[in-house]
């Protein structure tokens, strides 16, 4: 079967390399198009999780008082410095002058009170509400000057108030931001044509890039197409591995092959039956062969993973070796289980990892003697059947958050998983500064999640860049769910 993709691989690359258009679209350089495969529920990266929504707005439309850049490092934004107290408690913040949102309105420390203050609100829709967990206060000192106390010290606070969850809005504006947003960034919001794309348009004359189009390209076979007909510039994420052979060899083109956050996992249910019984839990963790799928489902780009963390991470364990694939193991675990005709459910949302590797599961399932019924789903139906509804047995998806490994401490996440030990580390972590502490803590973390087998790890992302040659600036890491064109420029 290997063999056989391989020479698949191989037939399609050569078949995409006639499809190369030297007379493609003469670019306007002023203007970018950037093909996604996603279109965002709405835009306001304060109140949805899904990654399509930063995608488009981080740091382009909205913006933080920190933000992560393509290193994964913490860079100022909207606060130009900051003072920490020596107890790690207070963080006095010194916000950039003359900022102003686009409907013209000031940005102040008091829109820094109320962004924060509404995404920990007690009623706040925010989906990461947890970063904001420790913090006890912020008050407006002055118009320039906003204080943040926490309650117990929160050595990744910069870092958090660096996603695009924590981005400052402004009272004005921020229940319309869903439709029409309103941020601070060198972009804003132009128009939305439903199922076709999105265009923000710069607010500055100066910038080299004056119009960013997002287009909806879900296919991942169009998306090859669009870029070779010159009607896309650039796909910040390929959703078609088997194409970056022929891609790399087209002088029209730059390849970048990067890293990313996003652990792709085999999720269970934990509280549903039989799932709720770890020995079926790890019996499907044996059952699957990582490679096999990074291999069969992404043409061999994908960096297997033991747990849920990103291997790039210095705080990362290597514990692929716990589960490894074990067909037989898997059926002794199921028959030790009672589990003799085991059948589950896959709902399995659309990007490319899902569906392709959905099938692969589903074989790898059956030959440890569990009969898996797939269910595709759009990301709408996703959402609202498997991350709120929790009606579902097995799904996949990528992760793509930073350091997320908190969300199996989440008394209410899809998981479903409830482990008073992974909790008091998750509280130890809030409390400890030191990194090589918290690295310490993260791993005990991860120990605890991969004993037990809460999800089955498969593979970390891989970041498919494809840009046409000669435009600079383009992301080839995401440390965060963004495609930040903000210095994107053509030469």
């Amino acid at each position: 079967m290997k063999t056989m993709r391989i020479a698949a691989a191989i037939a399609v690359a050569s078949g995409l390399a006639f499809l190369a258009t030297p007379g493609a679209q003469a670019q306007q350089k002023d203007s970018l198009t950037i093909g996604l495969t996603l279109e965002p529920p709405h835009l306001d990266p304060t109140a949805g999780a899904a990654a399509a929504i930063d995608e488009i707005v981080y740091a382009n439309l909205f913006e933080g008082l920190t933000r992560i850049d393509d290193n994964g490092a913490v860079q100022p934004q909207l606060a130009e410095s900051w003072d920490v107290s020596g107890d790690g408690l207070v963080y006095t913040f010194t916000l950039q002058d003359g900022v102003k949102f686009h409907d013209g309105t000031n940005f102040d420390a008091d829109d820094v009170v109320f962004s924060l203050d509404r995404a920990r609100a007690d009623g706040s829709v925010n989906a990461q509400k947890q970063l904001f967990a420790a913090i006890d206060t912020v008050e407006a000192v002055d118009a320039r000057t906003a204080r943040i106390t926490l309650s117990r010290p929160e050595g990744a606070l910069l870092f958090n108030l660096g996603w695009g969850d924590a981005v400052m809005v402004a009272r004005e504006s921020a229940a319309t931001n869903k439709v029409a947003p309103i941020g601070t960034g060198p972009f804003k919001f132009d128009r939305w044509v439903r199922g076709s794309q999105i265009r923000l348009v710069a607010t500055d004359d100066t910038r080299a890039i004056r119009k960013v189009t997002f287009r909806f390209v879900p296919d991942p076979s169009a998306q090859i197409a669009a870029l070779k007909a010159g009607d896309i510039d650039a796909v910040s994420n390929l959703q078609a591995p088997e194409a970056v052979i022929a891609l790399q060899a087209d002088p029209n083109f730059e390849v970048a092959i990067g890293s990313t956050e996003g652990e792709t996992i085999l999720a269970m249910n934990n509280s549903r039956a039989p799932l709720n019984d770890i020995r079926v839990r790890q019996a499907i963790a044996h059952a699957i062969d990582r490679q096999a799928i990074i291999d069969g489902a992404m043409f061999g780009f994908g960096t297997p993973i033991g747990t849920h963390f990103a291997p790039h991470h210095p705080a990362y364990v290597d514990l692929i070796a716990t589960y490894p694939h074990d067909p037989a193991r898997a059926r002794a675990l199921l028959a030790d289980a009672g589990q003799s005709d085991l059948k589950l459910t896959l709902k399995l949302p659309p990007p490319t990892y899902a569906r392709r590797g959905g099938e692969i599961v589903a074989a790898q399932l059956k030959e440890a003697g569990i009969t898996v019924e797939i269910i595709p789903v759009e990301w709408a139906q996703w959402l609202e059947q498997v991350f709120r509804g929790t009606d579902y047995d097995l799904t996949i998806v990528s992760h793509t958050e930073p350091v997320d490994i908190g969300i199996y401490a989440r008394d209410t996440y899809y998981f479903n998983y409830d482990s008073p030990s992974l909790k008091a580390l998750m509280a130890r972590l809030n409390n400890t500064s030191d990194q090589a502490a918290r690295n310490r803590i993260l791993g005990q973390a991860q120990r605890t999640i991969t004993s037990d087998s809460v999800s089955a790890y498969m593979f970390q992302l891989a970041k498919l860049g494809v840009w046409r040659k000669g435009l600079k600036g383009m992301w080839r890491n995401a440390p965060v769910q963004a495609t930040d064109v903000t210095g994107v420029r053509w030469e």
